[in-house]
């Protein structure tokens, strides 16, 4: 063994860790880049516009980012237990670890982290990823998994998931993730399409949006609770141990996020109905007693309406027939006979 630097022969070494999922970093980091953007053109505001704006844009990325983020979650159902448990196949020793079982949309992610760390003169923290995106192979990923001897946790929790497995979860957490991903998928561009709206004289339809992208998102978490609750939970048994997994933090910041829009977007509609003026000015929108669309070709036709009140319009004048005859301008050579 020393001369493999202390550790088990023909076996891998542990996998690299990051902090976190490069995934949600880069969908975090855009952001929040585009709220600093925002904020640096923020001093151009004036008057009390500027904390409606501010308001306004925050709550919008922090939809947006959150529908997306959880998307590529790994934590819709999470579990961890402190356990003593064989290490690796063929060898009788045991190693005390924690081990943590995260559950998303498109895959599952096992870690195992030895308590120490350091223990048996090696390393234990592993942290392995097996997907069932559409394209990727469950089964061949667990087959190189055995090929590359990972140690026994990482296993025994992965082989629950394969799609022979006697237990049933790959198919059941397989289908709540697509049918999840495509409501969160829809309730994204619910989300841009209010976005839209909501920046042109359309208020009223933007709030529309915006409750369909709650919508959407509680419509997503009824397929996820439903999908995962077809089966009996399957016992995950480490050592003397069991896993037991729940819902995850992701799972339940959808929950609220949907919730949130679902009353904004309900707000909205009330606002429009019962205090039109007060909701224009919130979003900077120009307010008039009685606004009636002018379509003026110049500035685009209906592509750029432009609105003024009725005091502004000029009032139509009635003109007697015989008046508008004799002032007419005569242009005959026989006219004045």
């Amino acid at each position: 063994m020393a001369a493999f630097g202390h550790t088990f022969p023909f076996y891998a070494g542990p996998k690299p860790t990051f902090p976190t999922d490069t995934t949600l970093a880069v969908i975090v980091a855009t952001f929040l880049t585009s709220l600093a953007t925002f904020i640096i053109i923020l001093p151009g505001i004036r008057g009390k516009m500027r904390l409606f704006w501010m308001l306004r844009v925050v709550t919008s990325l922090f939809i947006g980012a959150v529908i997306l983020a959880v998307n590529f979650s790994s934590e819709w159902s999470v579990g961890l237990v402190s356990t003593n448990t064989s290490y690796k196949a063929f060898s009788s020793q045991w190693i005390s670890a924690n081990v943590g079982l995260q559950i998303g949309l498109g895959g599952v992610n096992i870690t195992l982290t030895g308590t120490p760390v350091q223990q048996l003169n090696e390393t234990i923290d592993y942290n392995e990823e097996f997907t069932w995106h559409l394209g990727e192979n469950y089964a061949e990923e667990y087959a190189n998994a055995l090929e590359k001897g990972l140690p026994d946790p990482v296993l025994y929790l992965a082989e629950k998931f394969t799609p022979h497995s006697p237990c049933g979860l790959h198919g059941q957490y397989r289908l709540a993730g697509h049918y999840t991903s495509a409501m969160l998928w829809v309730a994204f561009l619910c989300w841009l399409l209010a976005n839209v709206m909501l920046s042109m004289p359309v208020l009223v339809y933007g709030g529309h949006m915006l409750l369909a992208t709650g919508l959407f998102q509680l419509l997503g978490l009824l397929f996820f609770s439903t999908a995962t609750s077809l089966t009996p939970p399957c016992p995950l048994r480490l050592g003397a141990a069991t896993l037991h997994t729940h819902r995850g933090p992701a799972y339940w910041i959808t929950l609220t996020t949907g919730l949130l829009c679902v009353l904004l977007g309900l707000a909205m509609v009330v606002a429009h109905r019962m205090q039109p003026h007060r909701l224009k000015a919130f979003f900077s929108q120009s307010v008039g007693e009685d606004p009636v669309l002018e379509l003026n070709p110049e500035e685009g036709g209906l592509l750029s309406p432009r609105y003024r009140s009725t005091a502004e319009s000029p009032e139509p004048q009635d003109i007697p027939l015989s008046e508008a005859s004799s002032e007419a301008p005569c242009e005959e050579p026989d006219c004045a006979l």
